[in-house]
C-alpha cells in the first residue's frame, strides 16, 4: 500500500522526472546502502564523549529518517540526511574534549545545545533566502568544479574504506596491501558494477555493495578474512546477541547553563558548526543536483530554498534525538546515478533507516569496503562534469573550479574545497576590477570562509 504506483505518481509526479516506482525504491536502497555506515561509525565516535553508544545509534537512524522524510515532502528531492561525517568528529574530539579539560560535567550536553542553536539560525537564514540565494549564485564553473571535487572525495572515501589507500609517512599517501582482502574484494565489487553498468543491469551499485559483502563473509568463513576487533576488524555475520529492541536515545540532553558564563565561547563552537555545516551542504546539494539533472536551464536549483530549511530543519531534530549536526550526504549521488530524480527515494531511504532500529545488526555488519565500489564508481561517474567546464573562460571562474576539484581531496573536506574556490573567484574578480560583478553574498560567503578556519 505505502507504495502504491497511483499514490506515489501523484504526489511525487513519477512520469513528469522521467521515473517510476520501481527505479526510485532501488535508489532509495541504494543510497542507504552507500551511508550505512553512518549507523556504524557515528556511535563510535560520539561514545567518546561519555553517551550510550547504543543510544547514539537510535538518535541516528530516527534523526537521519525525520530529517530524509523532510527533505522529501517539503522539496521531494532524492537527498538523505544523517549526522555529518567530521562534524561528529568536531563535536567529540574538539568541542567536548576540550569542555571536559575545563571540568565540564557530560559536556555533551553543551556540545548538543550548540548544535540546536546551529541549526535554529539555519533555518532564521533559510527564510532570509540567503542559503538559496548562495546556491543560486555560485559560479557555473564553480558549480561544476564542486561536483567533481566530491566525486574525487567519495572515491577517496572509498578507497580509505577498502585499504586501498594507506597512510605514508614520506608520501602521505600510498597503495594498501595488495594481499588484504578488504582490498582485493573491493577491487573484485567494482569490477561487477562496471561490467553491470556495461550492460545497463537496474541497481547495478546495489547488487554490487550486497556481492561484495557476500563474498566478505565466504572469506571470513574460510578464514581469508581474520576478524580483529582491536585493529578495528569486525566480523561481517549478523550478531543478534543484543537483541533487537533499540535503546532509548538522549532526548533534548540540552545544558544552556554554560551559556550564562561563557557566552562567546558558546557562540564560538556555534559558528564553527555553522560554517562548516553550510557548505557542505551547499557543497552536496549542488553535487547531487547536477548529477541528477536537477538544475534548471539557468543552472539554478528549483525549490532550493525548501532544500536547505529541510537541512536546517534536520540538525535541529537531530540535537533533540541526541546527535551530532545531521545534514545532506553526498552518498545520496549513489542513489540518483541509480536513477533516482523524487522525494520517493528520500522516503524508501527513511523507512530503511526506521527499521534499521530493529535490524541493527543486519545493517551495521556491512563493512566499509562493500560500499567502497558503489562510492568509487559513483565518483567516476561524478567526473563527468569536468567535460562541462569551460577551461578557456576567464581566470576567476577556471581557478576557482579547479580549486574546488584538488582541494576537496587532498584536504579531504568538501568545505574546504568550496572555501578555497570562493575566495579565489571573488579575488581574483577584484583584481580584474569587477567587483561589482559579485552578488553580495557571494562576499558574505567568501568573509566566513576566510575566518573559518580561525574560528574552528
Amino acid at each position: 500500500m505505502l507504495f502504491r504506483s497511483g499514490i506515489m505518481e501523484d504526489f511525487f509526479k513519477l512520469k513528469e522526472h522521467g521515473t517510476n516506482v520501481k527505479t526510485e525504491v532501488v535508489a532509495g536502497i541504494t543510497t542507504f546502502l552507500s551511508m550505512v555506515y553512518i549507523l556504524a561509525v557515528n556511535p563510535s565516535i560520539l561514545s567518546a564523549t561519555g553517551m550510550d553508544p547504543r543510544a547514539i545509534f537510535t538518535a541516528t537512524c530516527v534523526a537521519s529518517a525525520a530529517g530524509t522524510l523532510m527533505m522529501a515532502f517539503l522539496a521531494n528531492y532524492p537527498i538523505a540526511l544523517s549526522s555529518g561525517m567530521g562534524l561528529n568528529a568536531y563535536f567529540a574530539f574538539e568541542v567536548c574534549s576540550r569542555l571536559a579539560q575545563q571540568g565540564i560535567q557530560d559536556p555533551y550536553r553543551v556540545a548538543l545545545a550548540a548544535v540546536f542553536v546551529e541549526g535554529i539560525i539555519f533555518i532564521i537564514l533559510s527564510f532570509f533566502k540567503f542559503r538559496e540565494t548562495l546556491v543560486n549564485e555560485v559560479p557555473k564553473n564553480l558549480k561544476l568544479g564542486i561536483t567533481v571535487g566530491i566525486g574525487l572525495f567519495i572515491t577517496l572515501v572509498g578507497f580509505k574504506g577498502a585499504g586501498i589507500v594507506a597512510a605514508n609517512k614520506d608520501t602521505l599517501v600510498s597503495l594498501g596491501s595488495v594481499k588484504s582482502p578488504q582490498l582485493v574484494l573491493a577491487f573484485v565489487g567494482l569490477l561487477f558494477i562496471a561490467v553491470l553498468h556495461h550492460y545497463k543491469i537496474k541497481g547495478s551499485i546495489l547488487w554490487g555493495i550486497l556481492l561484495t559483502w557476500g563474498l566478505g563473509i565466504i572469506a571470513e568463513k574460510a578464514g581469508w578474512y581474520v576478524v580483529d576487533v582491536q585493529n578495528q576488524v569486525f566480523s561481517l555475520i549478523p550478531d543478534f546477541k543484543h537483541g533487537l529492541v533499540p535503546a532509548a536515545p538522549h532526548v533534548a540532553a540540552f545544558d544552556f547553563s554554560f551559556i550564562a558564563n561563557n557566552f562567546i565561547s558558546f557562540m564560538v563552537v556555534v559558528f564553527s558548526f555553522l560554517f562548516v555545516d553550510l557548505f557542505d551542504t551547499v557543497g552536496t546539494v549542488i553535487g547531487v543536483a547536477h548529477k541528477g539533472n536537477l538544475l534548471d536551464k539557468d543552472g539554478k536549483l528549483p525549490k532550493v530554498g525548501r532544500v536547505l530549511l529541510a537541512d536546517a530543519l534536520g540538525t535541529c531534530f537531530g540535537a533533540v534525538m541526541g546527535t551530532s549536526t545531521v545534514t545532506s550526504y553526498v552518498e545520496s549521488s549513489a542513489g540518483v546515478a541509480q536513477g533516482g530524480r523524487t522525494g520517493l527515494t528520500s522516503v524508501v531511504t527513511a523507512v530503511l533507516f526506521i527499521a534499521s532500529l530493529v535490524l541493527s545488526p543486519i545493517f551495521v555488519a556491512i563493512p566499509a569496503f562493500a560500499v567502497a565500489p558503489a562510492l568509487i564508481f559513483v565518483g567516476l561517474l561524478m567526473m563527468g562534469a569536468v567535460t562541462h567546464m569551460d577551461l578557456s573562460d576567464d581566470a576567476a571562474g577556471m581557478v576557482s573550479g579547479f580549486l574546488a576539484i584538488v582541494m576537496m581531496p587532498f584536504t579531504y573536506s568538501i568545505a574546504n574545497g568550496i572555501m578555497f574556490g570562493l575566495l579565489a573567484f571573488i579575488i581574483i574578480r577584484v583584481f580584474q576590477k569587477k567587483a561589482r560583478e559579485i552578488h553580495p553574498v557571494m562576499w558574505v560567503s567568501g568573509a566566513a570562509n576566510a575566518d573559518r578556519k580561525s574560528v574552528v
